[in-house]
C-alpha cells in the first residue's frame, strides 16, 4: 500500500511540477512566484484594458519561469534549483517581457519588419519555449513543432533551398528574419489566439478549481456521492462515475481528476468485488470524461469557442446533451458489469449519513450555480463570470474557515488566518497547474502560425482525399486516428489546436463535397472528443497510469479496459457529426430534442451491453451481434433508421428473455 501511496503523490505531484526545494529562498521564490502570477491575472483582469500582446507576453513569461523552477529535467533534482534551470528561467521570462518592453518599436516603428535584435529575441524565446515545453508536457509538441518550422523554411526563397513535391510545396519558402517575424512580432504565431484564451479565460478557470479543491469541495463531492450511491448494486462505481462528472465541471485534467476521486472510489470498488484493472480503467473512464462537462470543459473548449466565433455560453450548452449522454452511458455500463460479475452495494450502516454532508458542504454549490447563471442567464463574458465567481468563492472560503474556528471556540482570528492561508495556496496551485497549458498553447500557435503562413491545409486536403477516395466515413476515421495518435504525446488542449487548425477544414470541405451539410462546431467536436480519448489510449494514457497507482493493478490491462469503456465517447462523437440535433441544432420543439435524447441514449445502452456482454443476462456472440447492429443504426438520425435500431435492440432483449 506504501508503495502505491508514492506512486499516487509522485502522479498528484507531478501534475504542479514535482519539484520541493529545501532551501528557504528557492521555496520562497517559488511560492511568491505563482502566487504573483496569480495575482497578476486577477488584476489584469479586473482592469480589463490591457493590451492584448502585452497579457500574453506577461503570461507566458511566468509560464516560463515555473517551468524551470518547479519542473526538474528527466535527471534533475527535486530538492533544490540548480544554477542552470534559474539561467534558463531568467532567459525565458527575459525572451517574453521584451515584447512588453519594446511594444512601441515592434508594433509601430518598424512596421512589422523584424530588426536584428528582435530576430535575436524570438530565437531565444522559441528556443526556451521548446525546452521548457519538453520538460513540462513531453517531447511530441516541440518537436512536431519544429516539423512545422522546417516546412516552413524550405522552398525556392526560403532559409532550406530543396523543394518538396509539388502538392506539398504550397509556398514559396520563408527566411528566417520572415519566419520570426510572423511568429514572435505579431499575434499569429506563439502570441496567437491559444495563447491568448490561456491568459485570459482559462487561467482564472483553473484558479477557481485550485481554490474549490482548497476549500475541501472535491471531498464534499465524493462524499455525495458515495452516500447517495453506494448501497446499490456496485454503488462504489457508480459514486465514482458521478463523483467524477461533479469534479469535472471545475476540472480540466483527467489525471488530477483521477488522483482527487480515485484515492477514495477504487478502494471501495474492489471492496465490493471489481476487479483491479476494472476498477482503475472506470475512473480512467469517468475522470477523462470530465473534460466534456459543461461550464468548464478544460482549455480546450474556451479555444473552440474562439476558434469557431461564438459564445462561450452557446457552446457549452450545445455540449450539455453529449456529456449527459456519456455519463449515463458510463453509468449503465458500470451498472450492466456489477449485474455481470454479481456484486453487491455497500451497507447502508457503512456510508456517511447524506443530511450531515450536505449541511456541511452544501455552499460549495453556490459557486459553481453563480457561473452557470453569469455564463448562461446573465450572458457575462466567460473572463468577467469567472472573475465574479472567483471573488465569491474566496469570500465563501474566509466565512467557511471563520465560522468553523468560531463554532470550535478557537475565535474568528485563526479561522480567518486558516482562509488565507489557503487562499495563497490555492492561488500558487492555480499557476502551478496553468504551466502546461501555457507553454501548450504557446507552443501550438507556433503551429497555427505556420499553418496560416504556408497554407498547408490546401494540401492536407488533397492528401485526405486522394486515401480515402472521397468516402466520408474514412475521412472522419482518418480524423479520429490522428486525433487518438497526436494525443499519446500531446496534452488534449495542443491536441486540438492542431486538430483543429489542420484536420478540420479537411472534414469540412470533404463533407461538403460529400453533400453534408455538417456545422463546424459538429466537426470540432468531433476531434475535441478523441482528442480527450487519448488520455486513456495506450501506450500513453497518463490517467491510466494514475488509476493503476492507486489500484495496484497492470497499466496495460487497466489502459486497455479503460480505452473499451472510452469507446462509447468514440460512438457519440459519430452520433453528434451525423446527428448534430444532439447539439441543439436545428431542433423545433421539446419533444423532438427528448426523442433524440432517448433514441441516442438507447443505442450507446446496445452499444455498452455489446461490450460489456451482459444485457438481461450474459449474451451470446449473435445477441452482441445483433446490439452492436442496434447501436450503429441509431447512429444515422431519421425515423427510418430509429425504428430500425429500436427493433433491433428489443428483439435482443426479447431473445433474452425466453433463453434459457
Amino acid at each position: 500500500m506504501k508503495e502505491a501511496t508514492a506512486d499516487l503523490l509522485a502522479v498528484e505531484e507531478s501534475e504542479l511540477g514535482g519539484r520541493k526545494p529545501k532551501g528557504p529562498w528557492a521555496r520562497g521564490a517559488l511560492f511568491g512566484l505563482g502566487v504573483l502570477w496569480s495575482l497578476f491575472q486577477l488584476w489584469a483582469t479586473e482592469l480589463g484594458t490591457l493590451d492584448p500582446l502585452r497579457l500574453r507576453a506577461v503570461h507566458l513569461a511566468f509560464a516560463l519561469a515555473l517551468a524551470f523552477l518547479a519542473y526538474p529535467g528527466r535527471r534533475g533534482p527535486k530538492d533544490r534549483i540548480p544554477l542552470l534551470d534559474w539561467a534558463l528561467a531568467l532567459l525565458g521570462a527575459v525572451g517574453a517581457l521584451y515584447v512588453v518592453l519594446d511594444y512601441y518599436g515592434i508594433t509601430q516603428l518598424r512596421g512589422g519588419i523584424p530588426s536584428q535584435r528582435d530576430v535575436f529575441m524570438g530565437t531565444l524565446t522559441l528556443l526556451v519555449l521548446f525546452l521548457a515545453a519538453w520538460r513540462v508536457v513531453g517531447p511530441a509538441l516541440p518537436i512536431i513543432a519544429s516539423a512545422f518550422i522546417l516546412y516552413a523554411l524550405t522552398g525556392p526563397k526560403g532559409l532550406l533551398p530543396f523543394t518538396l513535391p509539388p502538392w506539398l510545396q504550397l509556398h514559396a519558402g520563408s527566411t528566417w528574419g520572415q519566419l520570426m517575424g510572423q511568429l514572435y512580432t505579431t499575434a499569429e504565431g506563439i502570441w496567437g489566439v491559444p495563447l491568448g484564451v490561456s491568459a485570459t479565460f482559462v487561467f482564472l478557470f483553473v484558479l477557481f478549481g485550485a481554490l474549490l479543491e482548497k476549500a475541501g469541495a472535491g471531498r464534499f463531492f465524493i462524499q455525495v456521492a458515495y452516500a447517495l450511491l453506494g448501497h446499490f448494486r456496485g454503488g462504489p462505481a457508480k459514486a465514482a462515475v458521478v463523483a467524477s462528472a461533479m469534479t469535472g465541471v471545475v476540472s480540466g485534467s483527467s489525471v488530477s481528476n483521477v488522483v482527487t476521486t480515485g484515492t477514495f472510489t477504487i478502494p471501495l470498488m474492489r471492496r465490493v468485488g471489481y476487479p483491479a484493472e476494472k476498477a482503475g480503467a472506470v475512473e480512467v473512464a469517468s475522470s477523462s470524461n470530465g473534460q466534456l462537462m459543461p461550464p468548464v470543459m478544460g482549455a480546450a473548449a474556451f479555444i473552440m469557442a474562439e476558434f469557431l466565433q461564438i459564445p462561450y455560453s452557446t457552446l457549452i450548452l450545445m455540449a450539455a446533451i453529449p456529456a449527459v449522454l456519456a455519463y449515463a452511458t458510463l453509468f449503465i455500463t458500470v451498472h450492466l458489469e456489477a449485474l455481470l460479475l454479481g456484486l453487491k452495494g455497500v451497507p447502508r450502516s457503512e456510508l456517511p449519513p447524506l443530511g450531515p454532508i450536505l449541511r456541511g458542504g452544501a455552499h460549495y454549490l453556490l459557486p459553481l450555480l453563480y457561473l452557470i447563471y453569469a455564463l448562461v442567464g446573465l450572458k457575462l463574458t466567460p473572463e468577467r463570470a469567472a472573475l465574479n465567481t472567483l471573488f465569491l468563492m474566496l469570500l465563501l472560503l474566509f466565512l467557511q474557515e471563520g465560522y468553523r474556528a468560531w463554532r470550535e471556540g478557537r475565535g474568528l482570528g485563526p479561522g480567518l488566518g486558516t482562509g488565507l492561508r489557503l487562499t495563497l495556496e490555492g492561488l500558487e496551485a492555480g499557476a502551478r497547474g496553468m504551466v502546461g497549458i501555457a507553454l501548450a498553447t504557446a507552443s501550438a500557435g507556433v503551429i497555427v502560425g505556420i499553418v496560416t503562413m504556408t497554407g498547408i491545409g490546401f494540401g492536407l486536403v488533397d492528401i485526405v482525399e486522394r486515401l480515402s477516395g472521397g468516402n466520408l466515413i474514412l475521412v472522419l476515421i482518418l480524423a479520429q486516428l490522428t486525433s487518438l495518435l497526436l494525443g499519446m504525446g500531446l496534452p488534449t488542449t495542443a491536441n486540438y489546436i492542431v486538430m483543429a487548425s489542420l484536420v478540420v477544414p479537411v472534414v469540412l470541405s470533404l463533407a461538403e463535397k460529400a453533400g453534408y451539410a455538417v456545422p463546424p462546431v459538429a466537426a470540432h467536436m468531433f476531434v475535441f472528443y478523441f482528442g480527450i480519448m487519448a488520455d486513456s489510449t495506450p501506450p500513453v494514457a497518463l490517467a491510466a497510469y494514475a488509476a493503476s497507482a492507486i489500484a495496484r493493478s497492470d497499466f496495460w490491462k487497466t489502459a486497455v479496459q479503460g480505452f473499451l469503456y472510452e469507446l462509447r465517447t468514440a460512438l457519440l462523437a459519430y452520433m453528434f457529426f451525423f446527428n448534430p440535433k444532439l447539439l441543439l441544432i436545428g431542433v423545433e420543439s421539446l419533444g423532438e430534442g427528448v426523442w433524440i435524447f432517448l433514441t441516442a441514449l438507447l443505442g450507446m445502452t446496445a452499444f455498452s451491453a455489446s461490450l460489456v456482454g451482459f444485457l438481461h443476462k450474459r449474451t451470446t456472440l449473435p445477441e452482441r451481434a445483433l446490439l452492436l447492429a442496434a447501436a450503429l443504426t441509431l447512429v444515422v438520425p431519421g425515423l427510418f433508421t430509429d425504428a430500425i435500431g429500436l427493433g433491433l435492440l428489443l428483439l435482443a432483449y426479447l431473445v433474452q428473455r425466453v433463453r434459457k
